[in-house]
């Protein structure tokens, strides 16, 4: 199966994809991939959508809320970073910016001085840091090794470009893990699994709204692992609710749920992207 999802090859994103598909092709936003498989043009998008340190990637949410597309798998890795370079000084780390977050304690204690830079990805951070011994990346160890495609540049001989890894395991916490979406279009979506994702607009604001649109799940034993809300966009003070749910579409339980707040956004929508289970991969 091929999948899409953030390049350039060495991402965490793409160390996830490659545990679900057999080719993986890149775009540089997360955008981009919801949209790409959103058309059919991937059967599988692979997206991350929440940190255990930095929260959720609110592109990803965004991007989710923007598009009719299906969530069938949630992968859960854990993240290792390491501190890359050509050279043990240099003036500027790159990387993305949930990165860079992740290992704000370690970059401020050792390296005070340096300038943080954001870019589109952990891999592209590494690729700043070849092109440039001034820069430092943050990603995982193994991407000093460079990448392994056919497509990548051949070094000279004198082994510009070539990183070392300067420190491990960098991030602020030892339990540091993303959740990624396995996403697909529409007609793949399933009503099976140990976890449901909805997202529902209200186009509503009132006092107890909030709590209207939770009470369903307590009422019925159902388990919120996750509920935070985002701008819709239309107006200042409106919001889309992103909710996760430990229960399956199949159950009774659920449907009668979201029946009751399909009911409440009466004048929104609510999206049901699926059920699905949960895979961990260690890297």
């Amino acid at each position: 199966m091929k999948a899409v999802t953030l390049g350039p090859e060495g991402t965490y994103s793409h160390r996830a994809a490659s545990a679900v598909a057999d080719a993986v092709e890149f775009r540089e936003s997360v955008a981009g991939i919801v949209e790409a498989v959103a058309d059919g043009t991937y059967p599988r998008g692979i997206v991350p959508i929440e940190n255990s340190i930095e929260g959720s990637v609110t592109e990803t949410l965004d991007a989710l809320a923007a598009h009719d597309i299906a969530v069938v798998k949630e992968i859960v890795t854990p993240i290792r970073h390491a501190l890359l370079a050509q050279e043990t000084e240099f003036s500027v780390v790159a990387s993305h910016s949930q990165a860079l977050a992740q290992c704000r304690d370690y970059l401020e204690a050792e390296y005070p001085s340096a300038k943080l830079e954001a870019v589109a990805s952990t891999a592209r951070g590494v690729q700043r840091a070849r092109e440039d011994a001034a820069v430092a990346a943050i990603g995982h160890p193994e991407n000093a090794a460079g990448p392994s495609s056919a497509s990548s540049q051949s070094r000279s001989d004198d082994a510009a470009g070539e990183l070392q890894v300067l420190a491990e395991d960098i991030q602020d916490r030892t339990s540091n893990a993303t959740r990624f979406f396995v996403l697909a279009p529409v007609g793949d979506r399933s009503p099976a699994g140990g976890k449901t994702s909805i997202i529902v607009y209200p186009n509503a604001n009132y006092p107890g709204l909030l709590l209207e649109l939770l009470e369903p799940f307590a009422e019925r034993d159902i388990n919120l692992t996750r509920a935070e809300s985002r701008p819709s966009g239309e107006r200042l003070g409106d919001y889309v609710f992103h909710i996760d749910i430990a229960a399956g579409l199949y159950e009774d339980r659920t449907q009668d749920a979201l029946e009751v707040i399909e009911d409440i956004a009466e004048n929104g929508w609510v999206r049901r992207l699926g059920s699905y289970d949960s895979e961990h991969v260690l890297y």
